[in-house]
């Protein structure tokens, strides 16, 4: 979906008296970590909507091997899963310009971030919003799951 669709559907949502989390990744190799994550963000609200960071984002930040899945299927398998209302790709480094457009009630990280370094906490807590971190899956990440296979070979 489109941010400027995906603003619209959530202000609909706000309208109806629902709360929106908001939270962002690469989620290139989905794994339970990642599920346990999102399950837990959408508890804390009606709807949760994930940015998903484009194949030329996931680059920029894990090196030119990177992404293994490419950004369609990251955003279909996401789709899928049951907790999530809504996926928007987005292109920059950070997800700074997709919170400003979207304009979540709350902005989740995972607790391995501090809320002060929170790409667009400040935006999201000075338009009355809420910003909180998650317990992540001790041992459960992608580059573990890339490093496994890697042995594997």
């Amino acid at each position: 979906m489109l941010p400027a669709e995906a603003a619209q559907k959530i202000k609909h949502w706000k309208n109806q008296g629902k709360k929106t989390v908001f939270s962002n990744g690469c989620f290139d190799i989905l794994h339970a970590g990642h599920v346990d994550y999102l399950e837990k963000a959408r508890n804390i609200g009606d709807h949760l909507v994930v940015g998903l960071n484009t194949d030329a984002s996931v680059s920029k930040l894990k090196g030119p091997q990177r992404p293994i899945v490419d950004q369609n299927s990251r955003a279909r398998i996401l789709a899928a899963l049951q907790c999530i209302d809504m996926v928007v790709l987005f292109d920059e480094e950070t997800p700074l310009e997709l919170i400003m457009t979207l304009n979540p009630d709350v902005l989740v990280k995972g607790k391995d971030y501090e809320v002060s370094n929170i790409v667009g906490a400040d935006y999201v807590l000075q338009n009355g919003g809420k910003v909180e971190t998650i317990e992540l899956t001790a041992g459960l990440s992608t580059t573990n799951v890339i490093d496994k296979i890697k042995n594997i070979t």
